[in-house]
C-alpha cells in the first residue's frame, strides 16, 4: 500500500536547487496574480463615473485574463517537482502587490494603480525569466514571455484609458 503522506515529488531533470528557485519565483508570481485579480475585480465592482461601462467591461476582461494564468503558473510549479500555494494566507505571505481596501477610489486612481501593479508584475516576470533561463527550464521561459506580453498589454490599455483628451 502506498504511503498516504508521501511527499509530492514530480520527477524533473532540473537540478533540485534550480527547481526550488524556479518554484519560488513562480509562487511569487502566482501570489501577485491572485492579488492583482482580486484588486481588478474589486475595482470592476466599484468603478463609477461617466466611463463606467467602458471601465467596468475592461476590468472584467482583464480580471478574467489574470485568473486564466493562475492554473498554468501553479502547474508549472508542480511540473518542476515542487508544491505551490495552498491558501489565502499563503498568497498573502508571498504577494508583493498591495491590496486596496479603501471604501472609495476614483476611477482615475483605479486605472493608475492597476497600471502600476501590472508594470510591477512585468518586472517580476522579467526577473523570473532570468531564473528559469539559468535553470534551463525552457517551458517556463516560453510561457513567461506570453504572461509578460499580457501584463504589458493590460498596462497599456489602462494607461490609454486614463489619458485625458
Amino acid at each position: 500500500m502506498a504511503d498516504p503522506v508521501a511527499p509530492l515529488k514530480t520527477p524533473t531533470d532540473i537540478k533540485s536547487n534550480a527547481a526550488k528557485s524556479v518554484a519560488e519565483a513562480l509562487n511569487g508570481i502566482l501570489a501577485d496574480s491572485f492579488a492583482l485579480y482580486i484588486k481588478t475585480k474589486n475595482f470592476h465592482w466599484h468603478v463609477s463615473g461617466p466611463h463606467f461601462r467602458d471601465y467596468h467591461l475592461m476590468l472584467d476582461d482583464q480580471a478574467a485574463q489574470i485568473l486564466g494564468t493562475t492554473d498554468a503558473i501553479a502547474e508549472r510549479v508542480r511540473k518542476t517537482g515542487n508544491t505551490t500555494l495552498r491558501s489565502i494566507g499563503d498568497i498573502a505571505r508571498h504577494q508583493t502587490i498591495t491590496d486596496n481596501d479603501e471604501p472609495f477610489v476614483s476611477a482615475a486612481d483605479m486605472l493608475v494603480e492597476l497600471r502600476d501593479d501590472n508594470l510591477k508584475l512585468v518586472e517580476t516576470l522579467r526577473e523570473a525569466k532570468d531564473i528559469v533561463d539559468d535553470a534551463k527550464d525552457n517551458a517556463t521561459s516560453g510561457i513567461l514571455d506570453d504572461w509578460t506580453d499580457q501584463a504589458e498589454e493590460r498596462a497599456w490599455f489602462l494607461f490609454e484609458a486614463s489619458r485625458k483628451g
